[in-house]
């Protein structure tokens, strides 16, 4: 279908306004030399619009948003597209924003419902936000993208009007099972041969709503548990962070640093930390830790000493797993120490079951790889054995001229590079600029699963990044997943650098532990948060935020039992089997002990509600609406019932529950001079109505724990009626 694309013709429809001579069909038109060829609103008082009508009914897949040919305060940051068949009856195709730059950009439209294509006959453009605060919005030039040939247009047609009509009679079998009207939902239901949901939720329903039967309806939940229909509940909600403090079996265990290295070996549970600073000098000691044991052991006080690295900080280090082996190149050296035989860029690697240094080159520069950079990043392809390292700065000899220095600071950052390690063989991938950007303190990231490195934020001179891209390595692309500038509004990662990250490749989830914020002058703000993207989806989650305990207007840097102090400078790594962080050191940024830095340990672990979990919250809440209906009709029954089955599934460890828990006896107490006060007819006719609208809202209650596919409709029948 991607062959029959081509350019839709459209005429303007309808616009909210327009000012001057900046009139709507002006944006049919690519001329980003003419400020004066666009559509401008005379308001950016909500809400503001333009809406085309198509040549004819097609298939919208992209939309192409031309500029002027320079950044203009109008462009608009914050937009929103609608599509349908009829001006009354769109949908959103798309939430985003551009660019304030002059180069165009085409974004894909939503064109899909349930793996089907559908057409539309209207695009709507929303405004939401310019760039410049309180101007009007402009639009330069606009085209659309899709499919017009007719038979595919006819066939997604025919399946978009079976589809409206099929939602349409599930929303009124939705309001008539709502409202009781049994006999007009039976008639409708078998006429129709449409189901309103899936047979286990009707099957819920029915032991719910109907029979009341709460003991028969646990047995059906434990049946979902089972066949794992809560998966997809349990994968939407939001981790939360459980810190544990690591206490060594042993006294003896690493000083304080930050700027060192870890990487860890999931298969024999061990995790190497190499070098660092300790706040006066550079460190050159290499330490195991034995995570079963939680002992650490020194292999090497100065590795310089076995013939390997001198000591060094801001250097990186990747371990290949399989064949056991460590490799790290890079440091910084101060620019009083520089000179012309120390700005060699050694490369060395460690063989773990030997316990010997080798010297792959004494200078990687010399072999068409970086030269000696620091703050970069590392990552490794174990399956091709091929090792890239990205980004950091080259190091300049301190003796240049000053206008050999200033000239050289246009080309101090370093490109990405690969390494192949059978052949000892170094290739420059991308030079600085060749569509990527390089930059020092970011994160770089290889998914075995999809073979993509990612690589997120950092800093460029005075420029903090945010953005997030991938390389594919086996097809040689670049794809820019997030530039950063939150044009959504969505929450994303403050920009800053020294941010330490992680990846999951079976989760497909990327972890970020912040580090030093933006505004890196006041120490004072330094605060970590961990966010956790979903590689699927596209979408940031922060699920743990951090800042400094404050006594007197001073830092404390006692960390709390249950978390860490906020830091940067400092290292994580994470164990994809277990699903374990560990994090150790760094420098607490404490205003005036530039020296200090932390040698605390770590363990973080995030949970969601596991499935037993949530099968126990569904008995709760079954169990509470039971005794509630046995409080009305036989107290001392729900009294039983509240001390033995109730109680059996309450968490006692949740306060919200437990105080609930606590409440739900003096239901069984209301005095009798409120009872009085209830007219007889209503004791007689309202009791079962209440009770059907009571258990309606818990059907629909445990209904949000399965998946939306399996579900009745979220919208409701009355709701679309308008009031004339």
């Amino acid at each position: 279908m991607a062959d029959e694309r081509n350019v839709l013709k459209f005429t303007i429809y309808k616009w909210s306004s327009y000012s001057a001579n900046y009139v709507p069909e002006n944006i049919q038109v690519d001329n980003p030399s003419n400020q004066s060829s666009r559509w401008s609103s005379d308001s950016n008082n909500p809400p503001q619009y333009l809406s085309f009508k198509l040549e004819k009914p097609a298939l919208v897949y992209s939309i192409k948003f031309g500029k002027y040919e320079k950044t203009h305060v109008c462009n608009l940051k914050k937009f929103k597209i609608y599509g349908g068949l009829n001006e009354e009856n769109m949908i959103e195709l798309l939430d985003s924003g551009l660019k304030n730059d002059d180069k165009a950009e085409v974004f894909p439209l939503r064109s899909e419902i349930d793996g089907h294509h559908f057409p539309c006959r209207f695009i709507k453009i929303v405004p939401i936000q310019s760039w410049g605060p309180s101007f009007n919005f402009s639009i330069w030039f606009v085209e659309l993208s899709g499919v017009t040939n007719s038979d595919i247009v006819r066939s997604c047609m025919n399946w978009y009007n079976m589809y409206r009509e099929k939602e349409a009679i599930r929303l009124c079998l939705k309001h008539l099972r709502q409202h009781h009207y049994v006999e007009a939902y039976t008639a409708l239901e078998k006429k129709t041969k449409v189901s309103l949901e899936h047979p286990l939720l009707t099957e819920l329903y029915n032991l719910l709503v109907v029979q009341g039967d709460f003991v028969s309806c646990e047995r059906l939940i434990d049946r979902a548990g089972t066949e794992g229909l809560f998966y997809n509940y349990i994968c939407e909600q939001d981790y939360k962070p459980w810190w544990n403090k690591i206490q060594p079996a042993s006294k003896d265990k690493p000083g304080m640093r930050g700027g060192h290295q870890m990487c860890i070996d999931t298969q024999s549970e061990c995790l190497y930390l190499f070098g660092g600073w300790e706040g006066t000098k550079d460190l050159s000691d290499l330490w195991v830790y034995h995570i079963p044991t939680q002992e650490w052991t020194c292999l090497s006080e100065d590795t310089s000493q076995q013939g390997g690295p001198s000591p060094r900080s801001c250097h990186k280090v990747c371990i290949d797993i399989e064949r056991k082996h460590i490799y790290t190149v890079g440091r910084y050296i101060d620019s009083a120490l520089r000179t012309e035989d120390n700005l060699k860029s050694d490369f060395f690697m460690y063989d773990i079951e030997t316990g010997r240094w080798t010297l792959i080159t004494e200078d990687t520069g010399a072999m068409g790889g970086p030269k000696l950079i620091f703050d970069h990043q590392m990552a490794i392809d174990t399956e091709k054995q091929i090792i890239y390292v990205f980004g950091g700065r080259v190091l300049l000899n301190a003796s240049q001229s000053a206008v050999e220095f200033v000239r050289s600071q246009e080309n101090t950052f370093s490109g990405l590079y690969s390494y192949h390690i059978p052949t000892n063989t170094w290739s420059c991938v991308r030079k600085d600029g060749q569509q990527i950007k390089s930059r020092i303190g970011h994160s770089m990231l290889f998914n075995t699963k999809s073979r993509l490195l990612y690589i997120f934020a950092g800093q460029r001179s005075k420029e903090y990044l945010t953005d997030l891209f991938s390389y594919d390595v086996d097809h040689d692309t670049i794809h820019t997943i997030s530039d950063g500038m939150e044009k959504t509004g969505a929450q994303v990662p403050g920009a800053g650098h020294t941010q330490r990250a992680t990846i999951d490749p079976e989760l497909n989830e990327i972890h970020v532990l912040s580090g030093l914020s933006k505004d890196k002058d006041k120490r004072d703000s330094l605060q970590n948060s961990f966010w956790v993207f979903d590689i699927a989806k596209s979408r940031w989650s922060c699920i743990y935020k951090n800042v400094p305990a404050k006594h007197s207007g001073k830092i404390s840097l006692k960390s709390s039992p249950v978390e860490p102090v906020p830091r940067y400078a400092h290292q994580l790594v994470y164990d994809h089997v277990q699903k374990v962080h560990y994090l150790f050191g760094g420098n607490p940024g404490k205003e005036g002990f530039s020296k200090l830095r932390l040698d605390d340990f770590w363990s973080l672990q995030l949970s969601r509600p596991s499935k037993e979990h949530l099968i126990r919250r569904c008995k709760y809440l079954l169990r509470k609406h039971c005794y509630q209906e046995l409080t009305k009709s036989s107290p001392c029954d729900a009294m039983s019932y509240l001390q033995t089955e109730l109680a059996q599934v309450v968490d006692h460890c949740d306060p919200h529950e437990t105080k609930e828990f606590q409440l739900l006896a003096s239901t069984l107490f209301a005095s009798n001079e409120e009872e009085d006060d209830i007219i007889d007819y209503m004791l007689v006719d309202s009791e079962p109505q209440e009770n059907f609208h009571l258990r309606t809202n818990l059907f629909n209650t445990l209904v949000k724990f399965f998946p939306e596919e399996m579900t009745q409709p979220n919208a409701n029948l009355v709701d679309l009626i308008t009031i004339p």
